[in-house]
């Protein structure tokens, strides 16, 4: 355990430098561990479309190779990963936009090298053209993107993939185009399933957050609440990525065979912005709670404040179950009610301003987490005590 004023030691040389090693050792050895374990939770969430993009790259290889005879069919399976992709945003239009661009590039990249060879002007010339072959057949970027791309490869590895002659690399795209399709078509995917486990995993980090907030607060610990700033500035990743897929499929949603779900998507969407603007709020909490130390390193009550922001982590974790469930809330709701109806500066700072300040600091997280369980805005406000 840390505290301003400690004594030094024999040598104020170590005393100084011995704690800020450790303390820097501690911090680097907590942001590991939120690395590793937000990236074991990115393998999780896509590990299952990985697996389906594989088996598709794999089956289009097979296809071209065992059923049209070709020895290296490389762009089927090129053509097949690179419409799947690796995660679950897989929207039909989307797909097939990416096989047309890959046929289209192929085709002229064959065309190119067949007439007038491969070289660094015919490469810009296959550009060009397959880039503006695509603009005209979808207004797409894409088609446009992927045929630029694989014409590029053809012209610039002809040797390398050119057994079968100038119209088998391109049915050979248009074998793995058509299975990516297939795959689309036959295993549909709820987006929801995709933000609901990213809402469960940003939610609990800041629940995370909030309970070491709590324990350096109880335990007079300014280390543990140093760790706290770390582990929410480290949830950042995790936040933009949900923020970012829920307004993508909710675009996508607007046209797509999802429009059904539209209205949760967006739901999911405003949910993600509610929850990125309580962790700002619990992150200056985290940074500001050390100043309630006075110059003698004596700390003023802070047990009660403690108690509350653990029950707030509490709740916060109970919303993360029900975001990861797609369910009504109701626990969670009821938690953050009876830690809203406690969050009175006066009470909990027991007339000592620096703790009021930190109390004050709880009431604009409660009341977005709040409306992120489905209470309306004007009822979240009021569940506050009056300052």
């Amino acid at each position: 355990m840390s505290r301003p004023g400690t004594p030094p030691a024999d040598d104020p040389g170590a005393a100084g430098h011995g704690p800020r090693r450790l303390a820097g050792a501690a911090v680097r050895s907590l942001t590991r561990r939120i690395r590793l374990r937000q990236g074991m939770s990115r393998v999780r969430t896509g590990f299952w479309p990985i697996v389906q993009a594989s088996a598709a790259a794999g089956a289009a290889y097979a296809v071209a190779h065992y059923g049209l005879g070709h020895d290296q069919p490389f762009f089927a399976a090129v053509a097949a990963w690179v419409c799947l992709g690796f995660s679950f945003d897989r929207e039909l239009r989307r797909v097939a936009e990416v096989a047309i661009g890959v046929a289209v590039g192929v085709w002229m990249g064959d065309v190119v090298v067949h007439l007038i060879g491969s070289g660094w002007w015919q490469l810009t010339v296959v550009l060009l053209v397959s880039a503006l072959l695509g603009r005209f057949i979808d207004r797409g970027p894409l088609l446009v993107t992927q045929a630029g791309v694989q014409a590029i490869v053809v012209v610039g590895l002809p040797a390398a993939v050119a057994a079968e002659g100038a119209i088998g690399r391109w049915t050979d795209a248009l074998v793995g185009g058509l299975v990516a399709l297939a795959v689309t078509l036959l295993t549909p995917d709820d987006p929801r399933r995709r933000l609901r486990a990213l809402a469960a995993e940003a939610t609990t980090e800041l629940a995370d957050t909030l309970e070491s907030v709590a324990h350096g607060l109880r335990d007079q610990d300014v280390d543990e609440l140093a760790a706290a700033l770390v582990r929410g500035r480290a949830s950042e990743p995790v936040l933009a990525d949900w923020g970012q897929s829920a307004r993508k499929s909710a675009e996508v949603s607007r046209v797509s065979v999802n429009r059904g779900q539209h209205v949760d998507i967006l739901r999911l969407a405003d949910q993600a912005v509610l929850v990125d603007r309580a962790m700002r709020s619990v992150r200056l909490l985290a940074r500001r709670a050390p100043t309630v130390v006075a110059a003698d390193g004596t700390w003023p009550d802070v047990d009660a404040l403690a108690a509350l922001v653990e029950s707030f982590g509490e709740g916060v974790r109970l919303l993360a179950d029900d975001l990861a469930r797609g369910g009504a809330g109701t626990e969670s709701q009821a938690r953050l009610l009876d830690v809203a109806a406690q969050a009175d500066p006066h009470v909990l700072g027991h007339g000592d301003l620096r703790v009021g300040s930190l109390a004050v600091l709880l009431r604009s997280p409660l009341v977005d987490l709040l409306e992120t369980s489905g209470v309306e805005p004007l009822p979240a406000r009021e569940a506050l005590p009056e300052l």
